[in-house]
């Protein structure tokens, strides 16, 4: 596969996190406090999935490593709005089989080298570590999401989970300045003021109830 190839998967992958953004930033000014609309959640399995391809293909492991993290948490905040068991049964075996049977088919085909994902001349091991680092600060937001949801038995997106994006993102775009990766700058640069947003957005509501 060619190098254009791949990063238009992974272009396609961060303009679709961008649109989830675009579309959670749009409902909740227009209700003026974070809301969390089902679509937010299938369109982050679908760039997720992308993205986790896009990793693949670069031998890059933190990329990958950042999409395994969070893809089984957004199907779970399917599962507490009641949207994922109205998908057909065969989709969602294979959404939930997928990363895994990808991992196994190429290393039973010696289609990938281990050696040379942890190993990779292009990505120095220091900048692996920031990498993946990075990917576990910006994806441990899906956690703490996770975990306050489940406590509300509802899906939400609390101040928190914007603050970690925002850390996160910052670190990410380190990264990707260094590896001067445009799928990764791009898709970052533009989420980090939406997060800076919700933040406020938070905040103000919080005010409110506090008031």
């Amino acid at each position: 596969m060619s190098s254009w190839q791949i990063y238009s998967i992974g272009l396609i992958a961060q303009l679709l996190f961008s649109g989830r953004l675009l579309l959670q930033w749009l409902v909740s000014e227009k209700h003026q406090k974070v809301l969390t609309p089902s679509l937010f959640w299938k369109l982050s399995i679908i760039a997720s999935f992308l993205l986790f391809v896009y990793g693949y293909l670069r031998d890059d492991f933190s990329i990958m490593l950042g999409q395994a993290i969070t893809y089984f948490i957004y199907i779970r905040n399917l599962q507490l709005q009641g949207e994922w068991q109205k998908a057909p049964k065969v989709l969602q075996l294979f959404l939930y089989f997928f990363p895994v049977l990808i991992v196994i088919y190429s290393y039973n085909n010696n289609a990938y080298d281990l050696n040379q994902l942890f190993y990779n001349e292009a990505i120095p091991f220091w900048l692996l570590v920031l990498g993946s680092v990075s990917q576990i600060v910006f994806n441990f937001r899906f956690f703490y999401q996770w975990i306050y949801s489940e406590k509300l038995n509802q899906s939400v997106l609390p101040l928190g989970f914007w603050v970690l994006s925002l850390i996160g993102a910052l670190l990410i775009l380190l990264y990707a300045i260094i590896r001067q990766d445009p799928v990764l700058f791009i898709g970052h640069i533009t989420g980090s003021f939406i997060y800076i947003r919700n933040i406020m957005l938070s905040k103000k509501n919080h005010a409110k109830i506090n008031s």
